[in-house]
């Protein structure tokens, strides 16, 4: 078993927590990333909107969620351990699989070839269904 990345929040307080402390991080990419295309002040403000910024946020947080790489045995042996829920996204008879747990929950993707494709898969499908409702409880879009 390996475990990739480096956000491993317990809490929905320590989520909005990381999840905050990347804000800024995410703001400066958007705008360096604007700025290397060569937009102007007004193409900017023009095209750099909000949902923009939302959504590099978003990607930032999920990139650096920690996920467990392991065999099928590996997984249902920690599998057997888990007292939550656990989604399963991907075939019964596939040899490896990726998971992360938050807050009681968690998911699970398998995958037989294209261990980076299947943790960066699973990140967004953890962001999206274990934290979106999290961080977005205290009103941010």
């Amino acid at each position: 078993m390996e475990r990739h990345g480096l956000l491993s929040p317990e809490t929905p307080e320590e989520a909005r927590e990381a999840y905050h402390a990347l804000a800024a991080t995410a703001t400066t990419v958007v705008r360096e990333s604007a700025r290397a295309m060569d937009f102007d002040r007004e193409e900017m403000d023009e095209r750099v909107t909000d949902s923009v910024y939302a959504t590099a946020h978003e990607a930032l947080f999920a990139s650096l969620l920690s996920v467990t790489d392991g065999s099928r045995e590996e997984f249902e042996s920690w599998r057997e351990g888990v007292d939550g829920e656990v989604t399963v996204m991907g075939g019964e008879n596939v040899d490896r699989v990726v998971w992360h747990a938050f807050s009681g929950e968690a998911i699970a993707a398998t995958y037989q070839n294209e261990p980076e494709a299947a943790r960066a898969t699973l990140r967004r499908m953890a962001f999206g269904r274990l934290y979106r409702d999290v961080l977005r409880a205290d009103g941010e879009p």
